[in-house]
């Protein structure tokens, strides 16, 4: 039947579940309640998974025999037969991730209890498309090579964290706008695809950054928050009941986008007052190399007098943004974290919090501010999550297919 002009769109909440996609289901909800938990005997499994006994210990097994699980020391001490914890396999599965930044690019293989095991990285004045993918090519082989043939076999994909929209940033890294706006004509999953088998998946960095910190981080804590990931440009991303939220796009959590006012009063972006290159910029001012931001291990204290009030105005700059998405979503908690040293992460916490109580916050409940855990790798750490929930974890929000 036709739909009239003007008849609204029902759209359909879930759909029916066959044998084989409860057993697909049933197998990502174990794994997921062993990453967020950690190790647990299948009794305590089945209770959290509201399975039968029987029904988990028979999935536990075939994952076991898979090289999925792992079984722990049996605990003695309770009524009845020992217990033995299950625990995700170390190197059960890997993944790649690549972070492609304004700065740098960075590509690891990590398994999915968060381990990396391999990382390269390049650095470069601005990022464009033939650098970019002849060190991926590059850096997929090299990392292959190092590989046994078991662990080669336990790669399930690679993830791609890049700011969406790459080609408009040219003016504020620098770039020749002929030169980058190729980026716009560029299908990224295509061209990885031209030199490796493995599946490809994109996702938002700033949103990769949140997957990272939501897993490996302090976002088990927390049900919703939203979070914030200060590098070259601000961006971010948001948890909602306890899952990373993306959107119809893909760009939910697109914070870097949120309005906020220049010197003069004339209408800004949080991304053109709240970053890193704001920092650069002073310093290459000044006669420094913006550059040495950059180095690891990272060491800004030889720059203080630049970087204070940077970090007082970038407080300011977060804490009026932290309550503009409260007034939209209810968070529990704001979480902070950026590609700098530990101490300025924490300096900028510490004021985000002083500042928010100054803010005019009627009709507002004030969240949390708190330090994320993950750091400077959390977009690549992120990205390489990708394909892992694509194949074997689940958000809370994941309908049955």
């Amino acid at each position: 039947m036709v739909r009239r002009m003007g008849e609204p769109v029902i759209r359909s909440l879930s759909r029916g579940v066959n044998q084989s996609g409860v057993r697909d289901h049933n197998e990502r909800l174990l794994l997921t309640l062993l990453q967020r938990n950690g190790p647990m005997a299948g009794s305590d499994l089945a209770r959290l998974a509201n399975l039968s006994p029987q029904t988990v210990s028979i999935i536990l097994r075939e994952m076991e025999r898979e090289g999925l699980l792992a079984r722990g020391a049996p605990v003695k001490g309770k009524v009845g037969k020992p217990s033995v914890p299950m625990s995700l396999a170390e190197g059960g599965v890997l993944s790649f991730g690549c972070k492609i930044g304004r700065r740098s690019a960075v590509l690891l293989l990590a398994d999915f209890r968060g381990t990396v095991r391999h990382q390269l990285q390049t650095t470069y004045q601005y990022p464009l498309p033939g650098p970019i993918f002849e060190f991926l090519r590059k850096g997929i082989a090299e990392i292959l090579d190092r590989c046994s043939p078991s662990e080669q076999k336990r790669i399930c994909g690679i993830g791609i964290g890049t700011p969406f929209e790459l080609w408009k940033w040219n003016e504020i890294v620098g770039a020749p706008p002929d030169e980058f706006s190729s980026w716009r004509d560029i299908d990224i999953v295509a061209e990885v695809n031209t030199f490796s088998e493995l599946p490809v998946y994109m996702v938002n960095d700033a949103t990769a950054g949140c997957q990272a910190e939501h897993i490996y981080g302090r976002g088990k804590e927390f049900r919703d928050y939203a979070y914030f990931f200060i590098g070259a440009f601000i961006g971010g991303g948001i948890v909602l009941n306890h899952s990373v939220y993306q959107g119809y796009q893909g760009n939910a959590g697109a914070l870097g986008s949120l309005r906020s006012f220049g010197p003069q009063g004339e209408s800004q972006q949080l991304i053109d007052t709240a970053s890193i290159h704001l920092l650069e910029a002073r310093l290459a001012e000044n006669g420094h190399n913006p550059a040495e931001l950059w180095v690891q291990p990272q060491d800004w204290d030889r720059y203080a007098r630049f970087v204070e009030p940077w970090i007082g105005r970038t407080a300011q700059e977060l804490a009026r943004a932290s309550l503009s998405v409260c007034a939209v979503i209810d968070f529990e908690a704001i979480l902070i974290d950026g590609a700098f040293p530990a101490a300025v992460k924490q300096e900028l916490v510490d004021r985000t919090r002083r500042y928010l109580v100054n803010q005019d916050m009627r009709g507002l409940i004030a969240p949390r501010v708190e330090a994320a855990t993950v750091g400077f790798n959390a977009r690549a750490i992120g990205a390489a999550t990708t394909p892992l929930f694509e194949r074997y974890f689940m958000n809370s929000g994941q309908l049955l297919q």
